[in-house]
């Protein structure tokens, strides 16, 4: 069926449109304007604004961790619904069906859940397969596994490191690698309660410095399209601007993507010994051309962390919000699930939110930083709404500084930042910009050949209103949303990548997991038939 939308302001950056125009599709695709074609259907979007379905490259939407957060914290998916069936409230912790409905509403249609252990991919593939409308990915996490750290220690070369990362790809079928806290996890097995860029692992003598860097070159030398995703050592503690900035120099040049950077914009100036950084962190990330970095806005709420730096979490267990946690010293990564409230009248709180938007509105290229809360680690996703509104209007943003403490924004720059995002700007950063740094080649834009993945917004002055509820949503060219409510329920794919690898590594892994565990390293791959839908997975292809 060929599909017109009439007459809407087209916003697509990575085609150069920023005007008055029709889009159309047939068979989930887009296409030319066919000659003297007659469409089967046409809306009149006149007056609105049409853009590709966004993309969110950090999101913990599934997994053995985000289980144990709503296991934690019941309390929050029930305060989130008024009546069966409906989610009403950003509460963060609701079910996969309304994660995929709540997602399509805002006019998303693609989601990466950042953080997978390989043994744990199984079960998170699955529960994302039950995640409704929108397709997904993972990355997989490295950087803390006793095999890894081996090779390491050994120093065994590249190639035995290149193998290992796509024989774990292979059968975790992940998108790309993740590294949270290089060493860390390992480190704090033994006894270890900080952990920064150049400390050593003991029992393998590996410097956290070292295993990143290993694992970046190895990324970068199979040709992944994403590059290294990084979660830096001394996450959230005052002063670790340092650390942010010595890691954005160990990169050396090659691409290397930092994670929630907010979470490490953090200076010991002021009278309290804390204060935001993000000036200076925005400086390094506007000369350092092969960096790029999503945010973690912190908005005000009660949400929960949740994350696999078990050191960092077991840390910041005693300031819970409410009293209670869990701390999980699993093989590898293991977890750490602290329950928090951010608080607007809190002096911390809120140069932690301040320090979000300076990154969002000082770092000058939307191509190389991405709109995040870390869900649900800074806020829900819900949230981001809120956020695109704060920075559209500057004059929004000054009404919400005089609601918090003053002595918290004077340790800040936002309030002699006048920029505001336009909306051009705002499709790079949700659309375009994403797409090209997962590799993919057909989304994040609307010239012919793409996927019909089109997000239609009514212009409320109201900008939060206007991108909470999109007017109309299509993926794979059917109509799913219809003025925020939810009109149809396919299901996506999972995107994954296969780069080449030796035949030795099969052999190597199967010892290996024989050996330490008497197991077959077959427990871990990701069959096609074990996700029970048809054709769930798609391959996306490395760079040339």
């Amino acid at each position: 069926m060929l599909t017109r939308l009439a007459g809407g302001h087209i916003v697509d950056p990575a085609n150069g449109r920023d005007g008055v125009g029709d889009v159309w599709f047939r068979d989930g695709r887009l296409v030319a304007p066919p000659e003297n074609g007659r469409p089967d259907e046409t809306y009149d979007v006149a007056g609105m604004i049409v853009m590709a379905g966004a993309i969110d490259i950090h999101s913990h939407i599934a997994g053995s961790n985000e289980n144990l957060g709503r296991l934690l914290l019941p309390e929050q998916r029930y305060a989130a619904f008024e009546h069966a069936g409906h989610v009403t409230t950003a509460k963060g912790a609701w079910t996969t069906a309304e994660t995929g409905r709540l997602y399509a509403a805002m006019g998303f249609t693609t989601v990466v859940e950042p953080a997978v252990l390989p043994e744990h991919a199984l079960h998170a593939h699955l529960e994302l397969a039950d995640i409704p409308i929108i397709d997904k990915a993972t990355l997989t996490v490295l950087g803390n596994d006793d095999f890894l750290l081996n090779l390491l220690r050994r120093r065994e070369g590249g190639e035995a490191v290149r193998d290992y990362i796509a024989w774990t790809l292979a059968t975790s079928r992940a998108l790309g690698i993740k590294v949270i806290n290089a060493g860390g996890a390992a480190a704090f097995k033994d006894n270890v309660r900080s952990f920064s860029l150049d400390d050593v692992v003991p029992e393998y003598g590996i410097s956290s410095r070292a295993i990143f860097k290993a694992l970046q070159k190895a990324v970068h030398e199979l040709r992944l399209p994403h590059p290294l995703h990084l979660h830096c050592n001394n996450l959230g503690i005052p002063g670790n601007v340092e650390t942010a900035l010595a890691t954005i120099q160990a990169a050396e040049g090659l691409p290397l993507h930092l994670a929630h950077l907010q979470f490490y914009g953090y200076g010991k100036e002021g009278p309290r010994g804390f204060s935001s950084a993000a000036a200076r962190l925005a400086d390094a990330v506007n000369a350092a051309k092969h960096l790029t970095i999503d945010v973690g806005q912190v908005m005000f709420g009660q949400t929960v962390t949740i994350s696999a730096d078990v050191l960092r979490q077991f840390n910041a267990r005693n300031g819970a919000r409410p009293k209670k946690w869990i701390i999980l010293d699993g093989d590898s990564n293991g977890a750490g699930i602290v329950p928090y409230a951010y608080r607007a009248n809190d002096f911390y709180n809120a140069v932690q939110w301040a320090a979000g938007l300076e990154l969002f509105l000082l770092i000058n290229d939307p191509w190389r930083v991405f709109f995040t809360t870390d869900h649900p680690n800074g806020a829900p996703f819900t949230a981001y709404p809120d956020i695109l509104a704060l920075l559209l209007d500057r004059s929004l943003r000054a009404e919400w500084m005089t609601k918090l403490p003053k002595e918290a924004i004077e340790v800040t720059t936002l309030p002699s930042i006048g920029r505001e995002y336009t909306l051009n700007e705002i499709a790079i950063m949700t659309r375009a910009a994403p797409a090209r740094l997962l590799g993919l080649r057909d989304r994040g834009h609307l010239a012919a050949g793409a996927i019909a993945d089109i997000a239609v917004y009514a212009p409320f002055k109201d900008k939060a209103a206007m991108f909470r509820n999109a007017a109309f949503v299509f993926k794979s060219g059917e109509l799913v949303v219809r003025n925020g409510n939810v009109l149809h329920q396919p299901f996506g794919r999972t995107l994954n990548v296969h780069p080449a690898r030796g035949r030795a590594i099969e052999r190597r892994m199967r010892d290996y997991y024989e050996n330490r565990y008497g197991l077959s390293p077959d427990f871990m791959t990701v069959a096609d038939l074990a996700i029970g839908r048809p054709d769930p997975f798609e391959t996306v292809p490395c760079l040339s």
